[in-house]
C-alpha cells in the first residue's frame, strides 16, 4: 500500500552572537518526535563561538556576511534543500512535537503556503508567562491583521512551503535590516495562498527583546517601516 507523502522538512535559524541560547534550541531540535531533515544555522556575523556550536550540533552553518535578520532569513530559505521550511530564533526553544505539528499542517492543508504559530516567554515571572506572550501576539495579530488582509506570520515560530519561498525571493525586502523579515514576508505570502495558524506548538522564547521601553519602541518602528515599505500598493483591497 502507497505510503502517503512526508515532506522533508528543513529548519532554519539565523545567529548573531547567541552561542548558549544556540546551543539549547538545537538540543531541543535533536529531541523532537520527528527529527528535521536538514537544520541550518545562518551566521550573521557572529563574533562568538555560534558557528562552532552548530557545527557541534550538527547543524550546516551559511554564513550571511550583510548584516541583519532580513538577509540572515532569506539566506537560509535559499539554501534549504527542503519542501517545508521552518524558522525560529536562537533564543527559541520548541516543544518535542514542533516539527512534526507544523509539518503535518501542510501536509493536511495544500491549500496552505504558510504558518504560524504562538510562543510562550521563557524568562518572566512563571505565572505571567504565558498572558504576557498572550497579550503581545494578540495586539500584534490584531494591529497587522487588517493591514494585510490575512494572518500575520511571527518570526519565532513560522513556516513556508519552499515553492512559495522560490515565487516571493525575488521581491522580499531582504537587503533593508531595519525591517522585520517575518512581516515582510507575511505581505508576499499572504497573495499566493491561505496563512493557517498552528496551535499547541509548545514553543517558548526569551523575553530579552522587551526588557525596557527603547527595544519596545524600536520593534514598534520597526514596523512600521515595514508597513511603509508596502504601502499604498500593498493595501488590502488592492491586493
Amino acid at each position: 500500500m502507497p505510503q502517503p507523502h512526508r515532506s522533508r522538512v528543513t529548519v532554519v535559524i539565523p545567529v548573531l552572537d547567541d552561542a548558549p541560547h544556540l546551543a539549547r534550541c538545537l538540543r531541543a531540535l535533536r529531541r523532537q518526535d520527528r527529527v528535521p531533515d536538514e537544520v541550518l544555522v545562518v551566521d550573521n556575523g557572529s563574533r562568538d563561538d555560534s558557528a562552532r556550536v552548530a557545527q557541534a550540533h550538527g547543524a550546516r552553518v551559511i554564513v550571511c556576511e550583510e548584516p541583519g535578520i532580513p538577509a540572515a532569513s532569506a539566506a537560509g530559505y535559499d539554501a534549504a534543500s527542503g519542501d517545508v521550511l521552518l524558522r525560529l530564533d536562537a533564543d527559541c526553544h520548541p516543544g518535542p512535537a514542533w516539527v512534526r505539528t507544523m509539518a503535518d499542517a501542510f501536509d493536511a492543508h495544500p491549500g496552505t503556503v504558510a504558518v504560524t504559530g504562538g510562543a510562550r516567554f521563557a524568562d518572566s515571572p512563571a505565572l505571567l508567562r504565558g498572558p504576557l506572550a498572550a497579550a503581545y501576539l494578540l495586539a500584534y495579530a490584531a494591529v497587522m491583521t487588517p493591514l494585510l488582509g490575512h494572518l500575520p506570520l511571527f518570526g519565532s515560530n513560522l513556516g513556508i512551503r519552499a515553492s512559495c519561498w522560490r515565487e516571493v525571493r525575488a521581491h522580499v525586502h531582504r537587503h533593508d535590516a531595519d525591517l522585520h523579515d517575518d512581516l515582510d514576508l507575511a505581505f508576499h505570502v499572504g497573495e499566493r495562498g491561505r496563512i493557517q495558524f498552528v496551535r499547541r506548538t509548545g514553543m517558548t522564547m526569551s523575553m530579552r527583546p522587551f526588557h525596557s521601553l527603547t527595544a519596545l519602541r524600536e520593534r514598534a518602528r520597526r514596523g512600521s517601516a515595514t508597513v511603509l515599505a508596502h504601502f499604498p500598493a500593498d493595501r488590502p483591497p488592492r491586493r
